[in-house]
């Protein structure tokens, strides 16, 4: 199979867990990918790319790598790209076999769980800004788009690549904080104002669908609900926004 047909395969979830492979789309996330220690099957690239000073700079990092490179032309990349801009880059890589328990839950672990977002921008950016902050890592729930979607791996900018993000039943997270006796919390807007009370040593902070929040067996297991104090006139926040905010107000 050439790896033109294998990147058009992975643009389905389906493809993706059979084979085990992501995609990583855009300049930034394939210097990213190409600089990490995951094992990258190549990278397809068109002459265009290649003619400019950030191209052919990351045909050094790529030949660096002795990684497979393959010039196609646009219209190839854009059948075979998710994004809208793939910005003449794509890159096949292997998806890090990562579990829960390979999120660190010594010290002032902080776990975000997306349960439910469905969003792959949202998403993208949840992840990135968990590693910015410290958070040991995130854990998508059953309802959450995939993690290895390329345009959750796009906005995430690299921070998958170095940084635990794992799927999980409800069954399995509620084991893995039970076993670590960490206790969960949850983002609501019925929730008490976050910072009127201390955090714990270890916490994971659940953040909801976009629109329907919470689901009702998360929501039961929280142990404490939080919210963000927001003016009244304004209905509520990207969940996002409120996944940065909620991870500085526990940083301490």
């Amino acid at each position: 199979m050439s790896l033109l047909t294998l990147a058009r395969d992975l643009k389905r979830r389906k493809g993706r867990e059979r084979r085990s492979l992501f995609l990583a789309e855009g300049v930034r996330a394939v210097e990213e990918l190409i600089r990490s220690e995951l094992l990258v099957r190549g990278v397809l690239v068109t002459p265009q790319l290649l003619e400019s000073a950030r191209g052919s700079a990351l045909r050094a990092l790529i030949a660096d790598r002795r990684i497979t490179l393959e010039q196609v032309d646009e219209r190839d990349l854009a059948a075979a790209a998710d994004t809208d801009t793939p910005q003449g880059v794509l890159a096949v890589a292997e998806t890090p076999e990562q579990r829960l328990s390979s999120i660190p839950i010594s010290g002032a672990a902080r776990i975000v769980i997306l349960d439910g977002i469905q969003d792959p921008g949202n998403a993208g950016t949840i992840v990135r800004t968990a590693a910015a902050l410290g958070a040991s890592g995130v854990v998508a729930l059953p309802g959450t788009v995939d993690l290895w979607n390329p345009k959750v791996v796009r906005g995430a900018m690299g921070a998958h690549f170095r940084y635990p993000v794992v799927h999980a039943t409800q069954e399995e997270l509620f084991d893995f904080l039970g076993a670590g006796s960490i206790p969960l919390w949850g983002a609501a807007a019925d929730g008490e104002s976050i910072g009127t009370r201390q955090a714990p040593a270890a916490v994971a902070i659940a953040l909801g669908n976009e629109g329907a929040g919470l689901t009702p067996a998360v929501r039961e297991r929280c142990e404490l609900l939080v919210s963000i104090p927001i003016e009244p006139a304004v209905e509520s926040l990207n969940v996002a926004v409120a996944a940065g905010i909620l991870l500085h107000e526990l940083r301490g």
